[in-house]
């Protein structure tokens, strides 16, 4: 069933962009120095790879199935039965990730600016602006983004140029001295990180005005949040060195670094913003793309109708679902990368196998 609400390619590309770059650059660098040491900003090299077969896998299932999500397709190839069973399984894959998201949210809120709030209001605050969005439609959070993603490009981008003047590139040394398993391991994270941005052109691509733009489109995207976070691991690599891995938010730390003297201080408000901001559309697209399984399960009417319990439910989720940051710090390190190829690559690239198989099965019988 072709889609009445489109967005266009350029929103397409910023939502991408948005949804992986709004937590990535702040938390991920000081978890890949924690496996590749020095050596992480050649971890994003291999991490691109996975990203770049998921764009291939995602289009190509949406061009044979043009106008469905991964959820209506999935029971075309696979059957009803299972491809309800993987409905289901994307259910509660995105409520663990809206969940995730908000308590990251709150934990970065309290960690940085309000350490005595409550949690459950900088998740409330959070998920009911999203749960206003979603109800306005994929349109309404492709037009907000499009206006917000640029803005958060003239905020980084002078806080680069700032961060070059202290970078020393004698902390990239020596290369790889352990070899390449560590520079592995340091690519889990991105990797998975690549993968999410990808993978949610299952359920957008349905919405694209121009479906023959939806590969080109995506690899810009992509190759964009591939280099903005190279520059960003490898900057703060050359600035904090070999702290860089006991830091939770080492880029945070940086920018309040090259803050601390001149006419340039207390930069980390921007920090905070690039993070509200970007967290607010990644968190708006997760829940659009939750209510959109929930309804095509189901066979509701609208997905309108599941905004309200699912932000609500959410909300509770938030709270309930890390008892402290270290739990989420497990989970982020050793859980996430293992649901996400799971969940995020190894089913679509199986749907895409099967799929041909049957195709080529066709062929050669009539």
């Amino acid at each position: 069933m072709q889609s009445v609400t489109k967005i266009t390619g350029s929103q397409l590309g910023f939502i991408l962009f948005t949804f992986v770059v709004s937590t990535i650059n702040l938390t991920v660098p000081g978890q890949m120095v924690m496996f590749a040491k020095q050596d992480a900003w050649l971890s994003v090299l291999p991490a691109v790879t996975t990203g770049l077969i998921g764009i291939w896998v995602m289009t190509a299932l949406s061009r044979r199935y043009p106008g469905m999500s991964i959820i209506q397709y999935s029971s075309k190839i696979v059957g009803k039965w299972i491809g309800t069973v993987l409905g289901l399984n994307y259910v509660i894959y995105w409520f663990i990730s809206i969940t995730t998201i908000s308590f990251q949210h709150s934990a970065f809120i309290n960690t940085l600016l309000l350490p005595k709030s409550p949690t459950i209001i900088s998740s409330m605050t959070l998920l009911v602006l999203c749960g206003l969005a979603v109800l306005a439609g994929i349109e309404v959070i492709g037009r907000s983004n499009e206006f917000l993603t640029p803005l958060l490009l003239v905020f980084v981008l002078p806080l680069f140029l700032l961060t070059f003047k202290e970078a020393d590139p004698a902390y990239l040394k020596p290369i790889m001295p352990d070899g390449i398993v560590p520079v592995l391991k340091g690519a889990l994270l991105p990797a998975g990180a690549f993968m999410n941005q990808v993978f949610i052109l299952g359920w957008l691509l349905p919405y694209l005005n121009q479906p023959k733009k939806d590969r080109k489109v995506s690899l810009i995207a992509f190759a964009s949040m591939a280099v903005l976070i190279f520059i960003i691991v490898s900057l703060s690599i050359m600035v904090l060195g070999p702290l860089t891995g006991r830091l939770t938010y080492s880029f945070l730390s940086v920018i309040q670094y090259i803050g601390i003297e001149g006419s340039f201080e207390r930069l980390e408000a921007i920090a905070v913003s690039i993070w509200v901001l970007g967290v607010f559309i990644k968190t708006a697209v997760s829940l659009f793309i939750l209510c959109i399984c929930i309804q095509q399960i189901f066979g509701l009417q609208s997905y309108r109708d599941i905004v309200l319990p699912a932000t609500l439910i959410s909300i509770i989720g938030s709270v309930w679902i890390f008892h402290n940051g270290s739990e989420l710090l497990n989970y982020l390190i050793f859980t996430f990368p293992f649901l996400a190829f799971i969940n995020q690559s190894l089913i679509p690239l199986l749907l895409l196998m099967i799929d041909s198989g049957r195709r080529i099965g066709e062929r050669s019988r009539s």
